[in-house]
């Protein structure tokens, strides 16, 4: 990794309380160079340069870390090539990770990334949330399910209210949202959900825009 984006990786880490060692700045190294290696071969992520990877995967996916204090399993819907979860997995080791996605390559990267970097209490699942065995047996485990901009929000508490403990919560993360977006949240699930908090931010040493909607399952 060049010098400038180890230093934005690491400093921009910092902005969320994350103190990355060395050892772990490796691992995120590691995990970069396998990225960008992959993807030349198949199309994991548009983003392709490492400093994209960097602030759009890195620092994104670590940019919730402050909402985890009292979160011991997670499921990570639609994550791609593992964002949020393997990042969120490399600070938090003790974090209980589950990954879903239903494209095959994308879940079989997820599982070398894993692999490679010797994670554990971290599973790669292929399948869709609303499947049947999935409900079966992953309904109700969760203490937190979280998505980047898996789905509009309404479709997404539908999908994640299942998986969800009571009192569990659902953590959205989303680009720049309209006003309009905003004021249907009140009408969202109000029986089942309570908007519990929206942040709005900008990522580290960007001008990228980025919104954390936190919903409580009743």
């Amino acid at each position: 990794m060049e010098m400038e984006n180890k230093r934005i990786l690491v400093e921009g880490a910092k902005t969320f309380g994350i103190h990355l060692d060395e050892k772990i700045f490796e691992a995120f190294d590691l995990y970069l160079k396998e990225l960008v290696k992959w993807n030349l071969k198949i199309n994991l992520t548009a983003v392709r340069t490492e400093k994209e990877i960097v602030l759009k995967h890195f620092l994104d996916s670590l940019s919730i870390f402050p909402y985890l204090s009292n979160i011991s399993t997670l499921l990570d819907i639609g994550s791609g090539a593992g964002f949020p979860g393997i990042p969120l997995k490399m600070v938090k080791p003790f974090l209980e990770m589950t990954l879903i996605d239903a494209v095959r390559k994308k879940v079989d990267f997820q599982r070398h990334i894993i692999r490679i970097l010797g994670l554990k209490g971290i599973a790669a699942i292929h399948g869709r949330v609303q499947d049947r065995e999935i409900l079966q047996t992953m309904g109700e485990q969760f203490d937190m399910v979280t998505s980047r901009g898996f789905s509009d929000l309404r479709t997404f508490l539908i999908l994640g209210f299942p998986l969800l403990k009571k009192g569990g919560i659902v953590l959205a993360m989303k680009g720049e949202v309209s006003g309009e977006e905003i004021r249907l949240l009140s009408k969202i699930e109000e029986n089942r959900y309570r908007l519990q908090k929206i942040g709005f931010f900008f990522l580290p040493f960007s001008s990228i825009k980025r919104s954390i909607f936190l919903f409580e399952k009743k």
